[in-house]
């Protein structure tokens, strides 16, 4: 499966399609935001890049996972937040405008996170006889996650009636994406596959819940108001598996690897829904004192 041109050529095409429609959906003025609201960023970059790889390895050390699992872990944790954070936060009575916010920054960042926490991951669990993110592959990375939201970005730039044109499909091509990676991945190791969701089913799911709660909890005990925590926990609790899963199949070839966000995947869509769910229920409305919803400029809320 690893070695098909639909794996080495397609998967990575599709995804800097998807990092495209990504940039189709951001302009300047999404970084821009930080600066009125740094602290509520700052929270959910911070658990984001930093604390959700110690909550990973620790889990992955916990579970005692077999080497390639454990990477294929640590590269799940390393993944951005992707476009269905937005969507989720959307549903709860998020903030949005956050969530564009943050993705925009995670994607950015994820070039340079992706590569340096993965490596770690291969070195120290001795995986590097059979994986290796050598410098030709870090920048395969940049290329596939990083150009393309640029490129995306200047396109809207030039004309956002295209971008506006191009959401839906791409958004409908990127789940698709998803579920076929996603499913061929398990497919391709279909022998192996009761043991590995036996192994990596309760980790993978531990690490949701804990990231959905962090970035709950750490918000309101920050005292930021409802709908930036529920922005918060959608971000960094919904990741962007399809990068992870381009990375492991087509960069690091290893379907593996691949599994642990295959099987996140399917997880996070029920574990986030029953966390909003939770954390939203008795409250209709947002809460006051935490100001109004951000909206886009076209004034409906992105998704």
């Amino acid at each position: 499966m690893n070695d098909s041109p639909l794996i080495s050529v397609g998967l990575p095409i599709a995804l800097a399609i998807i990092m495209f429609g990504l940039g189709l959906s951001l302009t300047p003025a999404d970084f821009r935001r930080v600066a009125r609201s740094p602290k509520a960023v700052v929270v959910a970059l911070v658990l984001q890049v930093l604390v959700l790889p110690v909550v990973a390895f620790g889990l992955v050390i916990s579970f005692d996972l077999d080497p390639l699992l454990a990477v294929g872990v640590m590269l799940l944790a390393a993944s951005p937040g992707g476009t269905t954070a937005n969507l989720f936060s959307h549903l709860f009575r998020g903030d949005v405008a956050l969530n564009i916010t943050l993705t925009a920054i995670n994607s950015v960042l994820a070039a340079v996170s992706i590569p340096l926490i993965t490596n770690l991951a291969i070195s120290h669990f001795g995986a590097e006889g059979e994986l290796g993110l050598q410098v030709g592959k870090v920048l395969q990375v940049i290329a596939i996650v990083l150009v393309p939201v640029a490129i995306g970005m200047l396109v809207r730039r030039r004309s956002e009636a295209f971008a506006a044109r191009a959401d839906r499909p791409v958004r409908i091509f990127s789940i698709t994406v998803l579920v076929v990676v996603a499913v061929g991945a398990l497919l391709g190791e279909r022998e192996n596959l009761g043991g590995y969701l036996q192994q990596v089913g309760l980790v993978t799911g531990l690490f949701c819940l804990i990231s959905l709660s962090l970035g709950y909890g750490v918000a309101r005990l920050l005292r930021l108001g409802r709908p930036q925590a529920i922005a918060s926990s959608m971000e960094v609790g919904i990741h962007n598996t399809t990068v992870a899963l381009t990375i492991a199949l087509s960069v690091l070839d290893s379907t593996e690897v691949a599994i642990p966000s295959a099987v996140y995947s399917v997880l996070m869509y029920v574990l986030a829904t029953a966390f909003g769910f939770l954390v939203t229920r008795g409250h209709a409305r947002p809460d006051r004192d935490a100001g109004p919803v951000h909206e886009s400029s076209a004034g409906e809320p992105r998704t």
